[in-house]
């Protein structure tokens, strides 16, 4: 059995410039030496949920593989951006049809919520929307220390596309560190 703790990252964002996306790439560079970080599939090609779908035509093989992956992950990083002060469309709609799921992927799954922006604030108000549904899916997430990445276009490098802030950098390995420990207590 491995000591490698599996985590993958779920990204809130479909924009190809996303700094989300820069902040989730640097992550498996800054993860403590226990931790493999992975990225799981864009959510761009999961249809809106339907009721009516689901009945009909059943779970889409997205979906069925994006919960297969988070059931095997032994941590998720959940890394979105703000919009219109919550969470992104994109984002809630996947989550919508993993709660449908019989077998709930996230429930009792460690759970770790990044947010960044172009404003000062980096996301709060989405991370803490994003907490309560979470709730609901009886996620364990963990509750400090809290990324929230403000004045994110300031911090990454677009031609690499990554974070290049050192301070940002420190906070973030720093979290993922905390990951670690969490997910592990969580196991116990």
């Amino acid at each position: 059995m491995s000591d490698t703790l599996k985590v993958v990252t779920l990204l809130g964002s479909l924009r190809k410039g996303s700094y989300n996306a820069m902040v989730a790439r640097t992550l498996p560079k800054l993860a403590p030496v226990n931790m493999q970080i992975d990225a799981l599939p864009s959510i761009a090609d999961i249809p809106l949920y339907d009721a009516d779908l689901q009945q009909e035509a059943g779970f889409p093989a997205t979906v069925t593989a994006l919960a297969e992956q988070i059931a095997a992950a032994d941590g998720v990083v959940i890394v979105t951006p703000e919009y219109n002060y919550s969470v992104p469309g994109g984002l809630k709609n996947a989550i919508d049809w993993l709660s449908r799921l019989p077998e709930q992927p996230l429930a009792g799954k460690p759970v770790l919520i990044q947010t960044s922006s172009m404003g000062v604030i980096g996301g709060a108000r989405c991370q803490y929307h994003l907490r309560q549904i979470l709730v609901f899916l009886d996620a364990m997430v963990m509750n400090k220390p809290e990324f929230m990445g403000g004045a994110i276009q300031n911090k990454v490098d677009a031609q690499s596309g990554e974070v290049i802030d050192q301070g940002t950098l420190d906070h973030l390995q720093g979290q993922l560190t905390a990951f670690s420990e969490f997910i592990l207590r969580v196991k116990a």
